[in-house]
């Protein structure tokens, strides 16, 4: 039998796909979620299964940034074949987000055995929750708010890009939140950081999940929850990206914040309690 039901592989779909572009973490609610369900979060396959779902959001930010995406690549082709056009910003973007995933991607391969053991305790979630919320809570009033997307440079990229490596070592800090707190230190307004993150998921979080792919198919989940819950992650992530692009422009991450240390601490209870299995 399947690790993972139909029914479970729904609910951790819609986690995911609420989760992953929110600065709230969505592997730590993934493995809070599991945890509730009685899902052995220390399984391979498991693990596989959370970061292959992970595509399905990836997939909604290819849909809704679609425009963008075929501007940039477009771009990105015209200065590959014509050295004029290598000026544009555009095309210096796009090898921007290339450079900048390269960090995680030698992380992640180094450290993948600390990652899919000692770091993936919920303790560490907890922790990384609370921990999380005050660098978001910081950069915000850091931040100057005053540069846009076209202001962005390579040192922003490869800054925010490496911010990724924070959420990758302690589950529980969030990608969204540790690149777009990177991203208002660095002055850039909420939309521009928020739209600079979700560029820079795309080919980390995009990677990690074809990499994970063989582990999930080949392992205790099958194919039917793994497809269910990548369909369901793609479908809420979707309506969650136009939801958050809304918030940031005239939200601060304030409730986020709140949020966050509201279930750093119930986890804290919930593990000293015994009621979760760190």
């Amino acid at each position: 039998m399947s690790a993972i039901s139909i029914g479970q592989a729904v609910i951790l779909g819609v986690v995911e796909g609420v989760t992953e572009f929110l600065p709230i973490s969505s592997t730590g609610h993934l493995k809070i979620a599991e945890g509730l369900l009685d899902i052995p979060v220390d399984d391979t396959s498991v693990v596989a299964f959370t970061a292959v779902i992970q595509v399905g959001a990836i997939a909604a930010v290819l849909l809704y940034f679609f425009r963008d995406i075929v501007r940039y690549v477009t771009a990105w082709g015209r200065g590959l074949a014509d050295r004029e056009q290598r000026y544009h910003h555009d095309y210096k973007f796009t090898w921007w987000v290339i450079y900048a995933t390269i960090p995680i991607v030698i992380v992640g391969l180094a450290a993948k055995p600390l990652i899919d053991g000692p770091l993936a305790s919920l303790w560490v979630v907890a922790a990384s929750l609370i921990g999380g919320s005050g660098l978001m809570w910081a950069a915000d009033r850091m931040g100057r708010h005053k540069r846009g997307e076209d202001d962005t440079g390579f040192k922003d990229a490869m800054l925010v890009g490496c911010a990724q490596i924070l959420a990758l070592l302690f589950p529980g800090f969030s990608r969204s939140g540790a690149t777009m707190s990177t991203g208002l230190i660095l002055d850039l307004d909420r939309v521009a950081a928020t739209r600079l993150s979700f560029f820079l998921g795309i080919p980390s979080l995009t990677g990690a999940g074809l990499y994970e792919l063989k582990d999930a198919m080949g392992g205790a989940v099958g194919a039917v929850p793994l497809a269910v819950g990548t369909a369901v992650s793609f479908a809420v992530a979707y309506a969650s990206i136009a939801w958050l692009l809304k918030f940031v422009a005239k939200h601060s991450f304030n409730a986020f914040v709140i949020y966050r240390i509201v279930v750093g601490v119930a986890l804290l209870g919930l593990l000293g309690t015994g009621v979760l299995n760190a």
